[in-house]
């Protein structure tokens, strides 16, 4: 009986779904407006490393967002080369930074405009040296290279 009714639902929402599919799309990119867009553009360009997180670096209100600051840490990212924003504290930012990098889940980070990852791929990138080589070559922070140079200098 059940899986009578199962078939028979499917069939339904399969015969209905691509142009409930395409709706949904069509919606989803007219959400996000053309000023926010825009700001959200700006924002990104605004310093070398900008995160969008849940809260504040000083009191991060998620566990993603307080990882991807001790990460940032970590590498000694300089606060004068670092933006943040607390999408909490702007409903409109909240859905539109998702909707403009096309990814899910806050927080998220950009480097020199470019849209890096959350906190999932930070921690890959950050285990695997790759995040420390993205940091190193896009000026964010110093080559060890040229530390230890300028050390024995």
């Amino acid at each position: 009986m059940f899986r009578t009714s199962l078939r028979s639902s499917i069939r339904l929402v399969s015969r209905s779904a691509p142009s409930t599919l395409l709706k949904s799309r069509l919606t989803a990119y007219r959400c996000l407006s053309d000023e926010a867009r825009s700001r959200i553009s700006s924002a990104i360009k605004e310093k070398p490393v900008v995160l969008f997180m849940k809260g504040t670096p000083e009191e991060p209100q998620c566990g993603f967002s307080r990882a991807v600051v001790q990460i940032l840490d970590l590498h000694q990212v300089p606060p004068e080369k670092m933006q943040t924003y607390n999408v909490l504290a702007d409903p409109e930012l909240r859905s539109g930074i998702k909707e403009f990098s096309e990814w899910p889940t806050v927080p998220q980070v950009y480097v020199n405009g470019e849209f890096v990852g959350g906190c999932d791929i930070l921690i890959g990138m950050h285990q695997s040296g790759e995040l420390e080589t993205l940091l190193e070559n896009n000026g964010v922070i110093p080559k060890i290279e040229e530390e230890a140079a300028t050390a024995t200098a």
